[in-house]
Parts: structure tokens; C-alpha cells; sequence
């Protein structure tokens, strides 16, 4: 007699309540003729929203182009931190863009462009209407000029380079880095690049405070940016950059493509020995260390003194035949695909 075959996939249906967003199987109502399928409940996905805080944080960011950076997402991660769960956190920047996944529970628009002036009367108005309990920024060029002309307008004392934070104390180096100061955390304060985690919690929901109204006084006469070629900034003050490896072989092809995208050129060290770029684009432990946000590897395996060189970037993108290139496993978004047949493409598609 033939042994009695039965499909499993008509058991697993009978048992099936719910397959999104996840699988679930109820077992108890197996075999019920009359089983109904319940339809999957989609909850909202969860937001925390700050109605009446107990005190506020101050965070201002550079944004740089619109568009927040890895040190604004650091400073941002700092304040979220000081304000824990009863304090709100006061988001100043051009552009509100990712404010409330990072950890903002208001935002409040600066002068857009170089107005440093208006930025920091807006700011030092703001601080007398909400009396934040700290107010941070980012150690950069333009924040750390900021927080200094805040602090003068208020008449604070400023902690500058801060290396760890908590609620009990801010930590920065002194007498050359053989020493830390520490403190307890100030109302002014910078936060250093690259020592302060992001906030990767539960995103936040971010309402808009009423702009203030500020006078200015007046002593920049002019200010404007001027152009500059990508190809002219050296590599660890780039912020993309796009390099040549083994796979590459139309240079000039390369250094076109480089141009149209606005990047600087980088190279491996045996397309530099090789002597087909120059020795000062070589990227890696033996030559520039990266502090980019974007890097495009073209035709690069990943050696191990290349990939040291390339461990601040936050976005990598990697153009390789071999899946599995080390540099392939680095990079964010990998394409596996000739270089050199990608980069003439990709060329005619800027051009278009």
C-alpha cells in the first residue's frame, strides 16, 4: 500500500495568521476547517514626542550644502544624551533635514549662508527666551567661530574640544594631551569630530519654535564663496573622493570622470608605483588617511594598509569584477561590474 503524501505548504497555511511585516503561526487551531486568516496589523512606527520638557539643549549644526554631517550628527547624539528623557533638545541649523531621527525635539532656523553675525544674535536672543541648560557645537571651522561669538555676546565662559560628555562632567585635552581637564558641563561648549556617538534610539518627533527676531551689528562688509577645483584639495580635506586601482586603465578617462563629478582623485599605491598617477593621490597607511564622506573605489581589491586609510569614511562605494574583494565586504553600496567599462557610462550619463 502507498504511503499517504501530504503537501506541506497546504499545513503551513492552515496555521498561518499573519505573514507581514513577520511570519505567525498559531499551531493550537491546527486542522480547523474553519480557521480565518487574520490580515496583518501594521503598527505606526513609534515617535517620541517631548510635549512639556523640564529643560532644553541647545545643538547647532553646520549643514554643510543642506545637508547635516557626521560632526552635526555627533553633536546632535550629545545634546540627545544631557537632555535624557525629561529634557528637550533645540535643534539650529539651515535645514531641518533628519533632525528628528537623530534626536531633536524642536528646531529652530538659522541665517542661511555665511551670516555668522544674525546666526549668533539669533542664538544669543534664543538663549535668554528659553534658558537652555547647555548649548553645544560642533569644533569646526564655522561652528567653533560660532560658539565663540555666542559666548561673548553672552558673556560665558566657553569649553571648548569636549571629549566625552555626560551629565556629571566634560572632558577635554590640556597641556598638549598629556593631561584631561575635566568639569562639570557648562552652558557654552564645542563638541570634538569623531568622540561622541550619534543617537541611534527611537526617532523623535520635532516641532517648529517660533523664530526670533534679533539685531545684528554689523562688521563683516562682504562675504562670498568662492569655487574651488576638487582636483586642488588635498586628499584629507576632501570630502569625495574617487580613486583608481589595479582595474582601472584609461587615466585619462578617470581624471574626466573625477572632474564631472566634482571629486578628488585618489589612487592604490600599485597604480602609484606603477608611476601612472602622481605619488600624493595615493590613498592608504603609506599615504593619505581619508576623512572623506564619500569614497568611490574603482577597480580596488582592498589591501589591508588601503583600507586603514579609508576608515573615517562614512560611505563607501566600491566598482569590482571579484565578489569577494575586501573592499567589496567595506563598501556601503557594491557594484560587480568591469571598472573600466563602468566609468565611460557613468561619464556619458553626467554629461546627459
Amino acid at each position: 500500500m502507498s504511503r499517504i503524501r501530504r503537501d506541506p505548504r497546504e499545513a503551513l497555511a492552515a496555521v498561518t495568521i499573519a505573514v507581514s511585516p513577520r511570519l505567525r503561526i498559531d499551531r493550537a487551531h491546527r486542522g480547523g476547517a474553519g480557521l480565518m486568516v487574520a490580515e496583518a496589523v501594521v503598527e505606526a512606527p513609534r515617535r517620541i514626542f517631548v510635549d512639556n520638557p523640564e529643560f532644553y539643549v541647545f545643538a547647532v549644526g553646520d549643514a554643510p550644502g543642506g545637508v547635516l554631517s557626521r560632526h552635526d550628527r555627533q553633536v546632535l547624539g550629545a545634546a540627545r544624551m544631557l537632555a535624557g528623557g525629561k529634557g528637550a533638545v533645540v535643534f539650529f541649523a539651515a535645514t531641518q533635514e533628519a533632525a528628528g531621527p537623530l534626536g531633536a525635539d524642536r528646531f529652530m532656523a538659522l541665517p542661511g549662508g555665511y551670516d555668522p553675525e544674525a546666526a549668533a544674535a539669533v542664538l544669543a536672543v534664543a538663549v535668554q527666551r528659553y534658558a537652555p541648560r547647555h548649548v553645544l557645537f560642533p569644533e569646526s571651522a564655522d561652528g567653533g567661530d560660532l560658539a565663540r561669538r555666542v559666548a561673548a555676546l553672552m558673556g560665558a565662559p566657553l569649553f571648548d574640544n569636549v571629549e566625552a560628555i555626560s551629565a556629571a562632567s566634560a572632558i577635554r585635552p590640556a597641556a598638549g594631551r598629556r593631561v584631561e581637564w575635566r568639569a562639570a558641563p557648562g552652558l557654552v561648549m564645542t563638541i570634538a569630530a569623531d568622540m561622541v556617538a550619534p543617537y541611534h534610539g527611537v526617532p523623535h518627533e520635532v516641532a517648529a519654535l517660533e523664530p526670533v527676531a534679533a539685531p545684528v551689528r554689523r562688521g563683516i562688509l562682504a562675504a562670498a564663496a568662492l569655487a574651488v577645483d576638487a582636483a586642488e584639495i588635498p586628499l584629507g580635506q576632501a570630502s569625495v573622493v574617487l580613486s583608481a586601482g589595479n582595474g582601472v586603465k584609461d587615466f585619462q578617462g578617470f581624471l574626466q570622470l573625477a572632474g564631472a563629478m566634482r571629486a578628488t582623485p585618489g589612487a592604490s599605491r600599485v597604480v602609484c608605483d606603477a608611476g601612472l598617477l602622481p605619488r600624493g593621490l595615493q590613498v592608504g597607511a603609506s599615504g593619505t588617511v581619508l576623512d572623506a564622506d564619500v569614497y568611490i573605489a574603482f577597480g580596488i581589491s582592498g589591501a589591508p594598509q588601503h583600507l586603514q586609510g579609508i576608515g573615517k569614511v562614512e560611505h563607501v562605494v566600491a566598482v569590482n569584477t571579484d565578489l569577494h574583494a575586501a573592499m567589496i565586504a567595506r563598501a556601503e553600496l557594491a557594484i560587480i561590474a568591469d571598472a573600466q567599462a563602468i566609468m565611460p557610462a557613468l561619464l556619458e550619463a553626467l554629461r546627459a
